[in-house]
C-alpha cells in the first residue's frame, strides 16, 4: 500500500496538461475543491474541458477559470456565473448542458464501467433532438449537441446516454488517509464521490489527514482505490471586491 499524501500541492498538480478534462466534486460552493481548482490557475493551464455540477456565483475555483477564460468545454448542469453565458453567446466556451440527475449517474457510470444507460430524463426535448446549441459565432448557433438515441420502455420515451470517464478528477473531502480513503460532509458527498470514481487520476483535497484505520469502515465513504494523490489544504479566503474587479479587468 503507498502514501499517497502530496506535500506540494503545485507539484504534485503540474501533471494535469492543458486541454486536459476534469471532473469535478462539490454541490454548490458546498465541498468545491478551490485550492485545486485555484492552483490550476496559477500553473497556467488552458483549454480544460470541466464537467461539474454547477459553475457558481462567485470569483473562485470554477469561477476563476472562467473569468480568465481557461475553459473550453464545460459540461454541467447549472452554469450560473453571468460571464459564463457571455463566453457562451460570444462562442468561447462550448455548452454540454445536462439534466443534475443524469449528470451525477453518467459520472458514476464511467467510474463504475457501465458504458451508457437509458434514462427518461430531457427525452423529448431539445437535450436530445440534436436542437441545444453547443456554441455560438457571430450570435448564432454554430453547432448543436448531438441527437440521442431514443427507445421507448413501458410506454415512455427514453434516451441513451454515456458514462462519463475524465482525465483527471478534483474532489474535496473532510477527512482523509494516507491511502487516499475519503470521508465528506454533509451535501459536499452528493457529487464529490463521483467525480473522484470519474476520474482516471484523482486528486483529493482534505480539510484533516488522519492517520490510516482513523476513520472506520462505515464512514469511508469512497474507498482509496479511486485516488491517486492526497493534498492537505486550509479553506480559502473568500475573494474581495478588489479581486473580483481585478479578474474582471483581465478576462
Amino acid at each position: 500500500m503507498s502514501d499517497k499524501y502530496r506535500e506540494d500541492l503545485m507539484a504534485a498538480l503540474d501533471v494535469v496538461p492543458s486541454g486536459s478534462s476534469i471532473a469535478v466534486g462539490g454541490f454548490g460552493s458546498s465541498g468545491r475543491p478551490d485550492a485545486l481548482l485555484n492552483a490550476l490557475c496559477d500553473l497556467d493551464k488552458r483549454d480544460l474541458h470541466i464537467i461539474v455540477n454547477n459553475v457558481g456565483d462567485d470569483f473562485t475555483g470554477i469561477g476563476r477559470l472562467v473569468v480568465e477564460g481557461r475553459v473550453r468545454r464545460f459540461t454541467g448542469s447549472f452554469p450560473i456565473l453571468q460571464s459564463f453565458y457571455d463566453d457562451y453567446f460570444a462562442g468561447r466556451i462550448e455548452l454540454e448542458l445536462i439534466p443534475q440527475g443524469t449528470l451525477a449517474e453518467r459520472m458514476r457510470a464511467g467510474g463504475a464501467g457501465i458504458a451508457a444507460f437509458f434514462t427518461p430524463s430531457a427525452a423529448r426535448t431539445m437535450l436530445s433532438d440534436g436542437t441545444f446549441p453547443l456554441t455560438y459565432a457571430e450570435g448564432q448557433p454554430a453547432d448543436h449537441l448531438p441527437a440521442k438515441e431514443a427507445r421507448d420502455f413501458g410506454g415512455r420515451a427514453h434516451v441513451l446516454e454515456h458514462g462519463i470517464t475524465a482525465d483527471f478528477g478534483l474532489v474535496k473531502a473532510y477527512q482523509g488517509d494516507r491511502l487516499g480513503n475519503l470521508r465528506f460532509r454533509l451535501s459536499a458527498r452528493n457529487f464529490n464521490p463521483l467525480a473522484a470514481m470519474s476520474g482516471r487520476t484523482t486528486f483529493a483535497e482534505v480539510e484533516q489527514l488522519v492517520e490510516v484505520d482513523a476513520i472506520g469502515p462505515d464512514d469511508i465513504h469512497l474507498p482509496g482505490v479511486f485516488v491517486k494523490h492526497v493534498v492537505m489544504t486550509a479553506a480559502p479566503v473568500p475573494a474581495g471586491p478588489e479581486y473580483t474587479a481585478s479578474l474582471r479587468g483581465a478576462a
